[in-house]
């Protein structure tokens, strides 16, 4: 039995499951590439921060655009003239949404793995009641065949549902621990510069400005130094 076969025999309960093989490999592919450690909290970027915060040299924008935990850092430095209770105010809201971004579309990958089968298993009690009602028919005693082939097709849909949960199942439980992770190594390095401030005794200076405008406005003061 090929695959198209496979779909004839299960039946329309076939599309769902279908419909949910489709809609689960694309939310595995989009999450494997989206969660990857390095995009959203790179090693040693807090460690840079810190040096950057000693030599006055940190760009807020920068930070922001640089990754998630850039931003969740950028959200902390901003207030850190208000003390450190606001600075690990400010880091645990940033880092609350970024995880809720970390972890969406895992809940509709975790139902994909739990209703599956049991789709596939209502396709095998459907399938069974056809062939009971066969069984129970005037000629169903002589249609051996028949009955044999009807009970195959019948659990089909039981295989396909199971086929479709475990591989998601796997990757659910896989990218719930790498979001774990993640955050792990979210905390750590925002720890390294909420400690870092706490002990630093100069005068904290940030920069907004975007790189273009940077560079538009180092541009006007050596044209300005180079009038007569």
């Amino acid at each position: 039995m090929d695959m198209m076969d496979a779909l004839v025999a299960g039946g329309w309960l076939m599309v769902p499951l279908l419909g949910c093989s489709l809609l689960a490999t694309v939310i595995i592919i989009e999450r494997l590439w989206t969660l990857r450690a390095k995009r959203i909290a790179p090693y040693g970027l807090g460690q840079e921060v810190c040096s950057l915060v000693a030599r006055g040299q940190v760009n807020l924008y920068w930070l922001e655009s640089h990754s998630p935990l850039g931003a969740v850092l950028a959200a902390g430095l901003r207030n850190a003239r208000l003390g450190h209770e606001q600075v690990r105010a400010r880091l645990q809201e940033a880092a609350t949404a970024v995880i809720h971004d970390m972890e969406r579309f895992l809940s509709p990958l975790g139902t994909i793995a739990a209703i599956t089968p049991l789709i596939g298993l209502l396709g095998t009690v459907v399938g069974m009641i056809e062939v009971f009602a066969v069984i129970v028919s005037a000629d169903g005693a002589s249609r051996t065949a028949d009955l044999a082939g009807g009970i195959s097709r019948a659990l089909v849909t039981t295989a396909a549902g199971l086929t479709v949960a475990i591989p998601a199942l796997m990757f659910h439980r896989y990218f719930l621990r790498r979001v774990e992770d993640i955050t792990v190594r979210m905390e750590e390095q925002a720890g390294q510069v909420v400690e870092f401030l706490a002990h630093y005794q100069g005068e904290l200076g940030f920069s907004e400005q975007r790189e273009s405008e940077r560079a538009r406005s180092q541009g006007q003061a050596a044209s300005e130094v180079g009038r007569p």
